[in-house]
């Protein structure tokens, strides 16, 4: 019967005017800031829940990486098969590793190392804790004394911002090793030419640009991710919902913060 009731508040909220909407979705950022600062102010305060931080490493990073792989391989074979056909107009192929090495270093793998990985991490994310809220775990949580912020939300957290930084430094080395496979078949361009050629244009602000790009776009997911999953509404039907909520407003999240990293990077 609560279900029912739950259900019946969430569709009538669905059919809300628009300024009650954006009235709704500026509480939501206010309590998301709120619980950002409560997050933060909780981990750099002991006790620190080692175990729990090195278990969600795990699960979250070290199966998230073939599908970081994956990803990265098929970007750096794209894009260096597209600039070298490009460049190859121009009779300046051989400088195609400088243009793969640039791309992906500061921007794609990053991104989208975030918008696949990411879209994994937070729905699962949502929908593990969500399933605790609908079914009052996380009030036993807090009737047993313990903080749900500090045991459920702070490991995650502090593993989405250790391991994104990491699968983009893995989508850096792969893509950039694709890239190199595809123009030696395709152009003819050698190995030594397409890194050498890569390493006289990358600099360490690059490769330190997309390492940061990383570890803010793994905040922002573990932050939302676990925010949409302890404010689920509306039984288990709110759990599906809250993990499709999830992966759209982390995918325009990254895509937002991406833009604004990358001009400070690049002009400060």
């Amino acid at each position: 019967m609560n279900s029912e009731v739950e259900a019946g508040a969430s569709s009538l909220a669905s059919r809300l005017p628009l300024g009650m909407r954006a009235r709704a979705s500026l509480e939501s950022l206010g309590e998301l800031t709120r619980m950002t600062g409560q997050v933060f102010s909780r981990a750099v305060r002991p006790p620190y829940g080692w175990s729990a931080l090195i278990y969600h490493t795990e699960s979250l990073g070290v199966r998230s990486l073939p599908i970081a792989l994956l990803t990265a391989t098929f970007a750096g074979l794209v894009i260096s098969l597209q600039f070298g056909y490009f460049l190859a107009r121009f009779g300046v192929q051989y400088t195609v590793g400088r243009v793969v090495v640039l791309t992906l270093f500061r921007e794609l793998a990053p991104v989208l190392t975030a918008l696949t990985v990411g879209a994994r991490i937070g729905s699962g994310m949502a929908a593990e804790l969500g399933a605790m809220s609908v079914t009052e775990q996380v009030d036993a949580i807090r009737a047993l004394g313990a903080d749900p912020l500090r045991k459920l939300v702070v490991p995650r957290v502090q593993a989405c911002l250790l391991v994104m930084p990491v699968l983009t430094v893995f989508a850096d080395v792969v893509g950039l090793c694709a890239g190199a496979l595809v123009v030696r078949l395709q152009y003819g361009i050698t190995l030594e030419l397409f890194f050498q050629g890569a390493l006289d244009a990358v600099l360490m602000n690059d490769f330190i640009s997309g390492v940061v790009k990383g570890a803010v776009f793994g905040l922002i997911i573990g932050l939302v991710g676990c925010f949409k999953g302890l404010t689920v509404q509306g039984g288990t039907e709110g759990v599906g919902g809250a993990t499709t909520q999830t992966v759209a407003i982390t995918s325009v999240t990254v895509c937002l913060a991406d833009f604004f990293i990358t001009k400070l990077t690049l002009f400060f």
